[in-house]
């Protein structure tokens, strides 16, 4: 099996802090995760930028529910976009569906084109879960020149979806990137990568903290189980290559758990 790319969703600093202390391969910032993940602000770019070296793909969406933006909403996605690619974004997250759950493919197509012309990573996200058919969908990114799609295989979790995702892998990989995400354990992440042939996941590895509420941040020991599984099939399954896992990292995730000082921090 090829080596693992792990991208962490990521809901503020404190999220992005404990995620890059790991061999991710990329961050996908958001804020308002119980929402499903909005639009961070642009001083949260900032500071993940000058503290995580790893890419971070910025999500642009205005608000939760569906898909389908206002004129007013769209003009602040393009805008909101344009700022955050200036100020280092390493690729643009975002999602237009037309009132039939099908791509709105001029919205898309000059969403790409911006982000394309900054040299950045345009990413559709499960937006694609909505739409009304899988591979009809799929056919309208790559003529919109999307480079990936986070996708659960249009059910509930990726594992629930793994038979789309591996049919979209299989039939599109060459065309765009399928990104499988929503519902990733260290307890099925194997079996995902297993059932797909991805080379790649999405999880966001959340645990509920409290603050007068309950609100869900990264956790930093979720994310340890997570590479101590893929760690422990590297040899028989060549999951990680040492240059994706180096020794002192190895190492860093048996002897430190990282509770104390990193989740310390999420509470204070």
């Amino acid at each position: 099996m090829k080596s693992v790319k792990v991208e962490v969703c990521c809901g503020g600093l404190g999220d992005a802090l404990a995620a890059g202390r790991f061999p991710i391969a990329r961050i996908e910032l958001n804020s308002a995760l119980e929402l499903g993940g909005l639009t961070p602000s642009l001083s949260t770019l900032r500071e993940v930028k000058k503290n995580v070296s790893v890419p971070v793909m910025t999500m642009v969406r205005p608000r939760g529910a569906g898909f389908c933006y206002s004129l007013q909403e769209k003009q602040i996605m393009f805008l909101d976009a344009e700022v955050f690619l200036k100020e280092g974004a390493d690729g643009i997250v975002f999602g237009f569906l037309n009132p039939d759950h099908t791509i709105d493919e001029g919205m898309t197509e000059k969403m790409v084109d911006l982000i394309h012309s900054f040299g950045k990573t345009a990413v559709f996200h499960r937006a694609f879960d909505n739409t009304r058919d899988g591979d009809e969908a799929i056919r309208a990114l790559i003529r919109c020149h999307v480079d990936r799609v986070l996708t659960s295989g249009q059910k509930e979790t990726c594992l629930l979806g793994a038979d789309m995702i591996k049919h979209l892998i299989d039939s599109y990989g060459d065309s765009i990137e399928i990104l499988p995400g929503c519902g990733v354990r260290p307890g099925n992440v194997l079996d995902l990568l297993a059932s797909t042939g991805s080379n790649q996941v999405h999880l966001s590895a959340r645990t509920p903290l409290q603050d007068n509420g309950a609100y869900d941040a990264v956790s930093a020991a979720t994310l340890n189980q997570v590479f101590e599984k893929l760690c422990q099939h590297r040899a028989d399954a060549d999951h990680l290559r040492s240059e994706d896992m180096p020794g002192a990292d190895e190492d860093m995730l048996k002897s430190d758990r990282y509770e104390d000082d990193v989740e310390g921090e999420l509470t204070e």
